[in-house]
């Protein structure tokens, strides 16, 4: 009975819809990701196209906390479905080999484009602009990156601050005080 009650518990946390599956380069696939040729030129071009913000997700093998994201927070309706509407998803191996060309230009496999940008933890998101210069590489044109996992509430609150373009708002509201701001909003107490 336990385990039937813990069962229910957990679909109506995720609103009966189940984690992505498992690529077979061992990473979650959701329906709203990408697959792209990885040229980040071109694939901001598309989001730009779709009215959407281009987003890098770095994940990989394994990983513990990416598998936590998919399985607790991405299937929730009101995360994934905001992502859907409003992101343009690629997603990247941090030991991957497909070949990524950067908007500086430069081509580089996966694992070496991840340590080019620093990436040293999955999963990291990286929030891109509508433009970047030609010579400014991903890593130097993010508006925001989300190093981590997080829980609903925290993660929804980062694809809307970005979205928002709160980050360019001269308001003195970053994103801790956005946040903190939204979880008093919510007057739940929590911060999902």
């Amino acid at each position: 009975m336990r385990k039937f009650l813990a069962i229910l518990g957990l679909l109506a946390l995720t609103g009966g819809t189940q984690a992505a599956e498992l690529g077979d380069d061992g990473l979650h696939k959701t329906a709203w990701m990408r697959d792209t040729f990885k040229d980040l030129r071109e694939d901001l071009g598309e989001a730009n196209a779709e009215g959407k913000r281009l987003v890098l997700f770095f994940e990989q093998r394994g990983c513990v906390y990416c598998a936590k994201m998919h399985k607790e927070v991405f299937p929730r309706p009101e995360v994934s479905s905001y992502i859907e509407e409003n992101y343009f998803v690629v997603q990247l191996n941090l030991h991957g080999d497909i070949e990524v060309t950067d908007f500086d230009g430069e081509a580089l496999s996966e694992k070496d484009m991840a340590r080019k940008w620093g990436i040293l933890f999955t999963p990291t998101i990286l929030f891109l602009p509508e433009e970047v210069a030609e010579d400014q590489s991903a890593q130097q044109a993010a508006v925001a990156v989300m190093p981590g996992a997080f829980g609903a509430g925290t993660t929804l609150d980062m694809f809307t601050w970005v979205a928002e373009k709160r980050y360019a708002l001269d308001n003195d509201e970053d994103f801790q005080r956005y946040h903190a701001r939204r979880i008093q909003e919510r007057s739940n107490g929590f911060t999902d």
